[in-house]
């Protein structure tokens, strides 16, 4: 089965030191669409794109993770869209798996592969942090299963429910929006694993690991919070929001790290902001 029927549609931020092996994994003639999310190394960026054939597209500010994917999105032309992490890999016959699958599973409104960690250990998500759904329980799978909610590393599925569903909320800077994006498309079809296709996720290696990237990602992680949590009619998002970043304050791993005393300031101040405008994602970075 042809994988020219499937885009990759990936976003970059600063992930020079990870997308050469993420874009080496994808077999020659799929399409990839590349989102640079105004990382500091653009012109390093493009030549590795047209090294691989893929189309890069420009954003002169970050706009967040989910808006860079809908651009992605608008550019592709397949029937098949695979939101695919820069640190993650796609192994040998994972696209033709996912293509297999959506053809066994013709309702599904969109899949999972089997996401392995570096030491081979499987992520799965049980259950959304966000609403309140049955949750997958027992053993990790050894067959195509149902999901309650998806991982956002890597989400396959067919462009035209994508649309119609009106793809990522771009209300959601960093984080949740895959929570947000499987609650929409499981009203048109099950979510789906496929335990066929295998993707190695270096999860929290998109970007640079320091403080500053700490900060950044805590900060838009506690503002996600507070919106998905209004959207979906939490009670008190605001207050629960900044409680738990006071908790994260005073607790005893902020003297300990470095990396995790600014990663609890930037939840922090995301809380802080976010108690003041809801947490909406206004394309403004964190100074």
């Amino acid at each position: 089965m042809s994988t020219s029927r499937v885009t990759i549609i990936t976003v970059c931020y600063n992930s020079l030191a990870v997308a050469p092996d993420m874009l080496n994994s994808i077999p020659s003639d799929t399409p990839i669409i590349m989102v640079d999310n105004a990382s500091c190394d653009p012109e390093a960026l493009k030549v590795l794109a047209d090294a691989e054939g893929a189309f890069l597209l420009r954003n002169e500010e970050n706009k967040g993770f989910g808006s860079a994917c809908n651009q992605g999105a608008a550019k592709a032309e397949t029937e098949f869209l695979l939101f695919l992490n820069p640190d993650a890999e796609l192994q040998p016959g994972a696209l033709e798996a996912l293509l297999d699958a959506a053809e066994n599973h013709p309702t599904a409104s969109a899949f999972n592969p089997m996401i392995l960690g570096r030491n081979g250990q499987q992520s799965l998500r049980r259950g959304s942090k966000i609403r309140s759904i049955k949750r997958i329980k027992g053993s990790i799978p050894k067959r195509d299963i149902e999901l309650s909610v998806l991982v956002g590393s890597a989400i396959f599925c067919r462009r035209a429910l994508f649309e119609k569903v009106g793809g990522f909320d771009q209300n959601i800077f960093l984080y949740h929006e895959d929570d947000d994006l499987s609650l929409k498309l499981r009203k048109h079809g099950c979510l789906m694993y496929c335990h066929a296709a295998r993707v190695v996720h270096l999860s929290g290696h998109g970007s640079p690991r320091s403080p500053q990237v700490a900060t950044f990602k805590a900060y838009h992680s506690a503002r996600s919070r507070v919106y998905v949590q209004s959207k979906y009619d939490h009670p008190f998002p605001r207050l629960s929001t900044l409680g738990a970043a006071f908790f994260r304050m005073i607790g005893p791993d902020t003297l300990l790290s470095k990396r995790r005393r600014a990663k609890n300031f930037g939840y922090f101040k995301g809380a802080l902001s976010a108690f003041k405008d809801g947490g909406r994602n206004s394309n403004s970075l964190i100074r």
